[in-house]
């Protein structure tokens, strides 16, 4: 995967995160699933064992400095 660095936030909008995946190929997409499966996996490898997951109730709040 090769790309460039920005601090645009109008690259941050799902749309555009959607214009980046379809960019990739496949072996790209491919690769980048198996590092987020490994990223899980490294935080909470018993997530293999749960059967039924159910969503969490509420909604999750992103805090960050203005």
């Amino acid at each position: 995967m090769s790309g460039s660095l920005s601090h645009d936030r109008e690259q941050e909008t799902p749309e555009a995160k959607a214009r980046w995946f379809q960019s990739l190929s496949l072996p790209e997409r491919m690769d980048l699933l198996c590092s987020y499966t490994d990223l899980i996996l490294a935080g909470n490898p018993e997530i293999v064992e749960r059967k039924d997951a159910e969503p969490i109730a509420g909604r999750v709040r992103v805090l960050s400095r203005a």
